[in-house]
């Protein structure tokens, strides 16, 4: 891996070049081993939190973990384009937009001592900017490359602060066009629901039980490119313990290997909507 400016990484993807970098504020990671017509993405897989802003935070360690989605990237780290997050959604939310991604609460409690200086909210938005202009980049010279193109937006959530059996996978469609990809939406959820699971953990996929899509990478991605879809996919945090801030290797292990099949597969089919 290297370290590269937001314009040298914009320069390689013009020129579909592979690469494997880490942005020069350490705020992302891009893996490109080919110009392939899918993309894997981790954006909230990221605990980063700069120093300069743990003295006036509010929320522990472990709380900050807890909001986030460890592990996501190691789902889809073989895949052939991957994007992750390194930073801390509490430091600056890439699924928010602009003017909501720096929290002044986080899930009900208050996030800083005191207002956070407009320096530090200016730093840390300007990681949110430079991370939107590489996708940009990568979402154009993918569609131009094939027309189209699929993005698997991998997400986690905590399934135990709910009060009612919630599904294994859960998949947000409601800002995409079901019209046209109604099919494959459900093709993906009946492949999420045959991934076998250690220890006999329960599989259910659904769509739109928990988290309906309403993510801005989603809809950034959706609205300023016609033929590309997002599938933005939770899975529950059955491969950890949410409480006690342990992760399971050998479940994520089995995520990764099933998905290293069903992701191409399901991106093959893909194309034949475009």
């Amino acid at each position: 891996m290297e370290k590269l400016s937001i314009e040298a990484i914009i320069k390689k993807i013009e020129h579909e070049e592979r690469f494997y970098a880490v942005s020069d504020d350490y705020s992302f990671t891009l893996k490109i081993d080919s110009y392939v017509h899918y993309v894997c993405s981790a954006i909230h897989d990221g605990h980063q939190f700069r120093t300069e802003l743990w003295e006036n935070c509010l929320h522990t360690e472990y709380e900050r973990w807890y909001e986030e989605d460890p592990a996501t990237k190691a789902m889809i780290a073989t895949h052939p384009i991957v994007i992750a997050g390194c930073d801390s959604r509490f430091e600056y939310d890439l699924n928010r937009p602009p003017e909501e991604a720096i929290f002044e609460t986080a899930w009900g409690k208050q996030l800083w001592k005191q207002p956070l200086p407009e320096a530090m909210k200016v730093k840390s938005l300007q990681k949110h900017a430079n991370f939107y202009k590489v996708v940009s980049a990568l979402i154009k010279k993918i569609e131009e490359k094939y027309n189209g193109c699929i993005v698997f937006d991998m997400h986690s959530y905590n399934w135990q602060r709910w009060d009612r059996e919630v599904p294994t996978w859960n998949l947000g469609t409601r800002n995409i066009d079901n019209k046209r990809f109604g099919t494959l939406v459900e093709a993906w959820r009946n492949r999420l629901s045959q991934i076998q699971l250690p220890h006999k953990i329960a599989q259910t996929a659904k769509v739109n039980d928990t988290f309906q899509g309403n993510g801005y990478f989603l809809k950034y991605i959706t609205h300023s490119f016609k033929n590309t879809l997002v599938l933005a996919t939770e899975i529950a945090k059955i491969y950890g313990d949410e409480y006690h801030q342990v992760i399971y290797p050998e479940v994520v292990e089995a995520v990764a290997d099933q998905l290293e099949t069903h992701i191409p597969e399901q991106a093959s089919n893909f194309l034949k909507y475009i």
